[in-house]
């Protein structure tokens, strides 16, 4: 599974993950070039590298993640975690669906964690 975080995703929950799965294939925004950039930006660069994308961001990502759907466009899955979950439920949760997904199973789909 590939993942990128977005801009303002914690990164004390990017590096619990990477500790977790050392081979992970998870970079942030800010290490390739699009910090500050706009979220369809973002998404199209998700989208390009088929990466689920790890958000906070409630407010704006997700409706154009669902544009995206609604256009026709690529759109490799988002991941998004409220700003006030605890870190380690977070991690947990994250990590369930790295362990027990398939590859581009999330295609155009929003997960909402926590999953229950």
């Amino acid at each position: 599974m590939k993942i990128i975080s977005d801009e303002d995703f914690n990164g004390r929950i990017v590096r619990g993950l990477l500790r977790r799965f050392p081979s992970l294939d998870l970079v942030r925004v800010q290490d390739v070039g699009l910090n500050e950039k706009h979220d369809t930006k973002v998404l199209a660069r998700a989208a390009e590298e088929d990466r689920l994308l790890l958000t906070h961001d409630f407010a704006t990502m997700i409706d154009f993640a669902n544009n995206r759907v609604a256009e026709g466009l690529k759109m490799p899955g988002i991941i998004a975690v409220p700003q006030d979950l605890a870190i380690g439920e977070a991690i947990d949760e994250i990590a369930l669906l790295i362990e027990y997904s398939f590859e581009n199973e999330w295609e155009n789909q929003i997960i909402f964690i926590p999953l229950k």
